[in-house]
């Protein structure tokens, strides 16, 4: 991720939180991609992997520009807690990742895909609600994207406990169930962070719209 030199302080914020958003994207992108099709797994692990250091680096440089920064265009509270969220969704979407990779698992099933597809929805929602920190007055059109994150990461806490269910019920492969059991705790756990992302916004939004 480029360093910012010449924009205005208050600028870089926005600049690096949509940028964040737009990594979150591409990971969960991928992320999908390596479910639904389940081919050149080890590339798209890297890639997923590759995603998650960007996302890293970008968190570290919104954390170096809060320290150099007097005067911030919201809470020094909520803009630390917005990028480490924003940066726990990738951390958990390359742990989902990471794990059947390692864990050397078959083709994911159904339920993998369904999470992974909400996954990717979430991290949409995320996406379009970062260009609107920029301006007080679209401050509250945040809250439309607040109530999706919040409704998703429901479904996807139903698409979890309905996996689970199916996994011990389906399995007596006692390796098997903790692989996958894991995998699915790591994905609905970055559907959670999204959650966590959109009550940081709503935050946001009710104190300064």
């Amino acid at each position: 991720m480029p360093s910012l030199p010449f924009m205005p302080r208050e600028e870089k914020f926005f600049e690096l939180f949509e940028s964040s958003a737009q990594n979150i994207v591409k990971a969960a992108q991928k992320l999908k991609e390596l479910v639904d099709t389940w081919e050149d797994v080890e590339t798209k692990v890297n890639e997923i992997t590759e995603l998650e250091r960007v996302g890293d680096t970008i968190t570290h440089q919104i954390m170096e520009q809060l320290h150099r920064t007097f005067i911030t265009p919201f809470d020094r509270e909520d803009i630390s807690q917005l990028a480490h969220t924003l940066d726990d969704v990738t951390d958990f979407i390359h742990a989902a990742a990471d794990a059947m990779f390692i864990y050397k698992v078959k083709r994911p099933d159904q339920r993998a895909k369904e999470l992974a597809n909400v996954v990717l929805q979430a991290a949409v929602e995320i996406e379009k609600a970062m260009p609107q920190l920029r301006h007080r007055a679209q401050l509250k059109k945040i809250l439309e994207q607040c109530v999706e994150l919040n409704r998703l990461e429901n479904v996807a806490d139903d698409i979890y406990r309905a996996a689970i269910g199916e996994l011990f019920d389906n399995s007596t492969d006692l390796a098997h169930v903790i692989k996958w059991r894991e995998i699915y705790e790591h994905m609905e756990s970055a559907t959670d962070r999204c959650e966590d992302v959109a009550n940081v916004l709503e935050g946001v939004a009710l104190k300064h719209a």
